[in-house]
């Protein structure tokens, strides 16, 4: 018998840096409850491994390769995994496990689409003014 709930691979992007007042020792419980917490997710199959993201960048457009950073601090992207979810709201919960956002840091949940693009669907790359 098939089972009746369907799972979905969502991304979680981590952003932001660590609150200015956090000791490093602080910051290290943060981390290490950080990793114990992934590994249960994982070993609970709610979770998939992902990595830290190095400093060094490069933007690729048509006009040049350029190197980075680009964002602004609050928006650094430090990180990144995957959760395995029924529903954005429930990978979403099981990111509001994550004992780093105690610390400042925070994640943001996308879906991962099981699509190919086309250019006649509306997706995240469409500009805005085409979208309805």
């Amino acid at each position: 018998m098939a089972d009746s709930t369907s799972s979905s691979e969502y991304l979680v992007i981590s952003r932001g840096q660590w609150d200015r007042d956090a000791t490093p020792d602080q910051i290290q419980t943060a981390i290490d409850e950080f990793y114990v917490w992934h590994a249960r997710m994982v070993a609970e199959g709610k979770m998939k491994p992902g990595k830290r993201l190095a400093p060094e960048t490069r933007l690729v457009s048509r006009q040049a390769v350029t190197d980075g950073p680009f964002a602004e601090a609050k928006e650094v992207v430090g990180g990144f995994w995957f959760i395995t979810a029924s529903s954005l709201d429930e990978a979403a919960q099981i990111a509001a496990g994550n004992p780093c956002l105690a610390r400042g840091l925070q994640y943001e949940i996308r879906p991962i689409d099981p699509e190919r693009a086309s250019a006649f669907a509306q997706t995240t790359e469409t500009p805005k003014r085409d979208r309805g």
